[in-house]
């Protein structure tokens, strides 16, 4: 389950050890620069990188008496360090340190998504093409439409993945910004050399201007990038779960050995994997709704955007991780049912035809109300009684006035409705 999978490698992104971790090397990249700048003597500097270290419990112990993470935290190196560790966070305020290693988190779990959204094309890649002319029936508020083909349902998927994946490599790049501007972001008591050669260090570049924080938009557009993402999984998972449908029963999630569907009926196989993934994405989005609300802060900076981060970063890229993980191998492992596929066709007894028929009479000089009215009336016959709806127009006067016999049966041939799927697949970047 995710609590466990908090344990993986993107929830040790969010571990409070890695986060102190990225903290130490700021502090000790920012004395660095001042060391350049002949702030800190050489030997001192040199007494900083040996002997800056931290421990865990005891900044720990320390926060119960502060009250201050970064309080405890510097006091805890500092202890470490001894007298040197004057030059220890100089001229810099905790937002510095927050936002600076905030920022390359952002940016290690991106690296993390980015390798999943990329699986997950290669997978639905490989699927779109394996069914690419299986044919299936279309629906359109539930009911049956057209024909389509499976491998066309996949490649609507694959083209919002590769457009998650565009959107996800702008909110890595938007969440690339590091901070070490002082108390207001004036640097009044740093040289901008500092963030510019910290930022150099870690891979990000210096925000253009901050207040005592970088601004929440950026983290916005983050956490709604990984909600957006989040609802496309939602709505690979909710096709499958209706696919499944015991009715329907086009696809199947794997069903594994050893696995049970129900504790009290033994025949159970419910799409379990694909429920998971819905449910979370309406954390997702509920997420990205706080990351609005964290945008407007009192003038420079108040705290109330820090406890909601605390909890919706970790929080959103653990839950998406989590989902890809989920989703790619029901999708490896996706079984899908031609047969019954061609049976769910067949169910409305040619009524999917019926817009074909309806064009063909306007070619031969009919309005398209009138058209329209007669094909409608045809229909609805089929809703009404078990005649199929090619034997109801054979029979229709006003049908056979204008086409003949085998001008109908044309009208039922399932391949014109797939005859643009290379075009389609060409222009998705399937070929």
């Amino acid at each position: 389950m995710i609590e466990r999978y908090t344990l993986s490698k993107m929830g040790n992104i969010w571990s409070d050890k890695h986060k102190f971790e990225i903290m130490l090397k700021i502090e000790v990249l920012a004395c660095e620069a001042m060391c350049k700048l002949g702030h800190i003597p050489k030997k001192s500097m040199d007494k900083i990188k040996k002997d800056a270290k931290f421990d865990l419990e005891e900044i720990q112990r320390l926060e119960e008496k502060t009250k201050h993470d970064i309080v405890a935290f510097i006091n805890n190196v500092g202890q470490n360090i001894g007298p040197e560790a004057r030059y220890l966070h100089m001229g810099l305020t905790s937002s510095d340190l927050l936002d600076t290693s905030l920022s390359v988190q952002c940016v290690e779990a991106s690296d993390l998504l980015l390798a999943d959204v990329k699986k997950t094309l290669a997978v639905l890649k490989q699927k779109a093409k394996k069914y690419k002319d299986t044919p299936c029936i279309a629906r359109t508020h539930g009911v049956h439409a057209e024909p389509t083909t499976f491998g066309l349902k996949i490649a609507v998927w694959y083209d919002e993945m590769r457009r998650n994946l565009e959107r996800l490599e702008q909110a890595r790049e938007m969440m690339r910004f590091g901070k070490l501007s002082g108390s207001v972001g004036t640097y009044a008591n740093i040289d901008p050399y500092v963030e510019e050669y910290v930022c150099e260090k870690l891979d990000l570049k210096p925000a253009n201007i901050a207040t005592q924080i970088i601004q929440r938009d950026h983290h916005c557009q983050f956490v709604t990038t990984l909600a957006l993402i989040g609802s496309t999984l939602n709505k690979i998972a909710t096709e499958i779960r209706l696919l499944q449908k015991t009715e329907v029963l086009e696809v199947e999630e794997p069903f594994f050995k050893g696995q049970v569907g129900s504790s009290a009926m033994p025949h159970k196989r419910n799409p379990v994997a694909c429920e998971r993934i819905s449910g979370l994405s309406r954390l997702l989005r509920a997420n990205a709704q706080a990351a609005f609300e964290n945008i407007c802060l009192w003038h420079e900076r108040d705290i109330s955007h820090s406890s909601v981060e605390r909890i919706i970063l970790p929080d959103s890229t653990i839950a998406l991780n989590y989902m890809f993980h989920k989703l790619i191998p029901v999708l490896e492992g996706l079984l899908v049912y031609p047969k019954n596929m061609i049976s769910s066709l067949t169910k409305t007894k040619g009524l999917i035809y019926s817009q074909r028929v309806l064009l063909e009479l306007m070619k031969k000089g009919l309005t398209r109300e009138a058209a329209y009215e007669i094909i409608q009336r045809c229909a609805m016959q089929v809703w009404q009684d078990t005649s199929d709806f090619k034997d109801i127009l054979y029979r229709d006067r006003k049908v056979r006035k204008y086409l003949k016999q085998v001008e109908i049966d044309t009208c039922f041939d399932i391949k014109y409705y797939t005859q643009h799927s290379d075009r389609i697949f060409k222009r998705v970047g399937l070929k």
